[in-house]
């Protein structure tokens, strides 16, 4: 199967009231095991990498392109997208890698110069094919600093996208980057009237510090790109960690790695059921 396009995943699954998973990778392993989690599942997900990512590996190209060869074959329709990129030069080196999904994050621009910039990374990007997502309203928890308390204007996101173009929308509505506790509140009334006023799906970061009910219950109010990053990684480490204290001599890391890669299969599948299902009854944790 080809890389699918997000327009039309994203689509299908707001107008069927579903929510779809956008899972970051850090390493190989990741993008296998989120893979391999959705067609568990037998459902569709997003495999992102963000700018820091990008950094922290010296270049976007070497995961980017093997992202891209595990969604072509993976058997239920992939996406690979760019998160969080605030460089322009960035959004270009992706697009050019093949990369038909990114995210172009000005939210910490002024209003003004957030709209110019979106509006002109969007323009560019569509010119070539090429899907973006913005953010209005700062998602706070980047860089360890949990800020909760930003929301997004309703109609000031509906007339963001129409200024801007963009084909997604991430808004700020109580969660927080980077949380290792699953105990966020969201606003769902504020979803709920953002969805009301805007075009386009909606998008929830910081979404790994919020339990399974409040993912439910922002699915249900009107948010359809559900990201999770720190509670993968969180699965995986304990899981890496496990192997290495249960056997002191352990130095092949294919022996935790694996283990590693294992957790969070299992948890991709869980999460991307959960999240296809939101009217499902309570949930177990």
């Amino acid at each position: 199967m080809t890389a699918a396009d997000i327009r039309q995943v994203l689509a299908d699954a707001r107008a069927e009231g579903r929510g779809v998973g956008a899972m970051n990778v850090i390493q190989l392993e990741h993008a296998e095991a989120i893979v391999a989690g959705a067609e568990q599942a037998g459902l569709p997900v997003v495999l992102q990498i963000s700018e820091n990512t990008a950094a922290y590996h010296g270049s976007l190209a070497p995961l980017a392109l093997a992202a891209k060869r595990v969604a072509e074959d993976a058997s239920v329709p992939v996406v690979v997208h760019l998160d969080h990129a605030v460089d322009a030069n960035l959004v270009r080196a992706a697009v050019e890698l093949g990369v038909t999904s990114v995210m172009f994050d000005a939210s910490t621009m002024a209003h003004a110069d957030n709209v110019k910039a979106t509006a002109e990374v969007a323009s560019w990007c569509h010119e070539r094919g090429v899907a973006v997502e913005a953010e209005l309203g700062e998602v706070g928890g980047k860089n360890g600093v949990h800020a909760a308390g930003a929301r997004t204007d309703p109609a000031e996101a509906a007339t963001y996208v129409a200024d801007t173009g963009v084909d997604a929308l991430a808004v700020a509505v109580g969660s927080s980057h980077a949380m290792l506790s699953r105990d966020a509140e969201l606003d769902e009334e504020l979803i709920a009237a953002i969805a009301a006023q805007v075009e386009v799906p909606l998008v929830l970061h910081g979404s790994s510090g919020v339990p399974d009910a409040g993912l439910r219950g922002a699915i249900r109010a009107g948010m359809t790109k559900i990201n999770i990053a720190t509670h993968l990684n969180a699965s995986m480490t304990r899981a890496v960690r496990d192997a290495l204290e249960a056997d002191p001599k352990l130095v092949d890391p294919r022996r935790y790695l694996g283990p590693g890669r294992e957790a969070v299969t299992a948890e991709v599948a869980r999460l991307l059921t959960l999240f296809a299902d939101p009217t499902a009854g309570r949930d177990a944790r």
